[in-house]
């Protein structure tokens, strides 16, 4: 057996064994979240696809009490940072400080050099702050005082934003909404859920803090075994023409989508469907996805990638009855 061959026997076996802290890590944040298994199960996603995740929900849903948790059962270093109009570059990413007794400066490290980094109200931010986390978050690294320095690793940003509230706030330029490699929308708990929520949570002492179950060592063995899960060459031609059907719908049996959709998914699209479908085989315990894997992300990996005409803003029709209707029509067998 040369190199570049896998044993599937064995890699599933390996997966089976290093997958187990993933639902030992859902379950462990599970204790302080109620409901939500959605969010849960996208944030595991996004640590294992090494993917950054835009949350999007009104206040109170429980957005930043479920990053902390996943920063406490990885036992990583956590940051949170409230964005606000008035943040500098500097406040994100670190400054240079002059030693005038040494007459040198030194480098002070900000925020963003911490494994996950919650961009509290990111929209909330002016263009400068956008484009230093951009850099971040696309080159791993980030430059102070014209010297780059590498960020952790893992490194993953997990932004919020409300999607109601728009004074005082930035929309998102498409080329940092395309570096997301997910957007999860969070709604309203059902009734039963927000009565459990009362238990737990209306109190004057503060929760107990998730038990650490998973460190970043394993986090970053656990990426190189999502990066063997095969993907067949008929779901490889699925994905794409899956991306392909937001670009050119007629092409692929949707004529009536056509006015309704001004872009569609770059190939950036097709490389996290893929990659967050490996993720959830890799959950599942599989050495190999199949496509309800594809369709269990595509939702998450393509509605804030497709940008809906006026025409589709006029009918009621959003981002994500698009990628619905996609997911519907076009055929596996292509």
């Amino acid at each position: 057996m040369t190199d570049t061959q896998i044993d599937p026997a064995a890699l599933e076996a390996e997966i089976a064994e290093a997958s187990q802290w993933a639902g030992e890590l859902t379950a462990a944040m599970s204790a302080v979240l109620v409901g939500q298994a959605g969010l849960t199960r996208s944030l595991v996603l996004g640590l294992l696809s090494g993917g950054h995740i835009l949350l999007e929900g009104v206040p109170g849903l429980a957005k930043s009490l479920a990053v902390s948790a996943m920063a406490q059962g990885v036992r990583a270093s956590f940051a949170r940072l409230q964005f606000t109009p008035d943040l500098l570059p500097s406040d994100l990413v670190g400054t240079e400080i002059y030693d005038a007794k040494q007459g040198t400066f030194t480098v002070r490290k900000g925020p963003i050099f911490a494994n996950f980094v919650l961009a509290d109200e990111i929209n909330r931010a002016p263009a400068k702050v956008q484009s230093a986390l951009l850099e971040g978050m696309q080159e791993k690294q980030v430059s102070i005082g014209g010297e780059t320095f590498p960020l952790p690793r893992p490194f993953l940003v997990l932004a919020t934003q409300n999607p109601v509230e728009q004074e005082g706030t930035y929309p998102l330029p498409e080329a940092q909404l395309d570096r997301f490699a997910l957007k999860v929308h969070l709604d309203y708990p059902s009734r039963s859920e927000e009565l459990e929520i009362l238990d737990r949570m209306a109190r004057t002492a503060p929760p107990e803090p998730v038990r650490g179950v998973v460190d970043t060592e394993a986090i970053v063995a656990a990426r190189a075994l999502v990066d063997q899960i095969t993907i067949a060459p008929e779901l490889a031609s699925y994905i794409v023409a899956i991306v392909e059907a937001t670009r050119a719908p007629a092409q692929h049996g949707l004529p009536e989508l056509e006015p309704l959709i001004q872009f569609g998914g770059s190939p950036r699209a097709s490389i996290w469907l893929a990659l967050a479908s490996r993720a959830a085989a890799f959950m599942a315990g599989r050495s190999y996805a199949r496509p309800e894997d594809v369709k269990s992300v595509a939702l998450e990996v393509l509605r804030h990638r497709i940008l809906p005409s006026y025409e589709a803003e006029a009918e009621g029709v959003s981002s994500d009855e698009i990628v619905r209707r996609v997911l519907e029509r076009v055929p596996l067998d292509r």
